[in-house]
């Protein structure tokens, strides 16, 4: 029987009779020292594995992540300088062009007006020689036509003179139509 009641003895005040805990086990006096020596284990162990191996990763890739960052804003920048340094050639590409435009367009102009002059004084040349040769024709038909008026002149007064009864004279009539018809 002494085992019995040896077996019936609480062997800590956190566990029964039946050896289960009574209450909770982490408030139990009985074990702190017990649970703080596995604690401070415990976290020398995480504080070795994190600075061992997890935050010289993540310090790796922070550095390179900023390395990164740092480089793309270099090339932005590079880039964005490139940008610049090309719309200001563009500009002055662009302007150039106009210039030239103008100045051939200017030359084009000027081309044209002197063909143009040359081509007037052609036509003012032609213009004249035919104002000319009408001229010309005008006044061979106006001496045609006044000769024939003359002719015709004299005639019609010889056959006036003839319808009245009288002999008409060549000469005189002649005459007197050559002074009626200076004036």
């Amino acid at each position: 029987m002494a085992s019995d009641t040896h077996a019936a003895q609480a062997v800590s005040s956190c566990v029964d009779s039946h050896g289960s805990a009574v209450g909770m086990p982490q408030l139990c006096g009985d074990w702190i020292g017990n649970q703080v020596f596995w604690l401070v284990i415990t976290l020398v162990v995480i504080f070795l594995v994190l600075s061992r191996i997890a935050l010289p990763r993540i310090a790796s890739v922070l550095a390179e992540r900023q390395g990164t960052i740092t480089n793309d804003i270099a090339a932005a920048e590079d880039l964005k300088r490139k940008a610049e340094e090309a719309e200001a050639a563009y500009e002055k590409a662009l302007a150039d062009a106009r210039a030239e435009a103008q100045n051939i367009a200017q030359a084009t102009r000027d081309e044209i007006k002197a063909e143009l002059d040359v081509a007037l004084e052609k036509a003012d040349a032609e213009i004249a020689a035919k104002a000319a040769e009408s001229e010309k024709a005008i006044a061979d038909i106006r001496a045609s036509a006044l000769e024939n008026v003359e002719t015709v002149a004299k005639d019609t007064a010889e056959a006036i003179v003839a319808a009245l009864g009288g002999k008409a004279d060549g000469a005189k009539v002649a005459a007197a139509v050559a002074e009626r018809m200076k004036g």
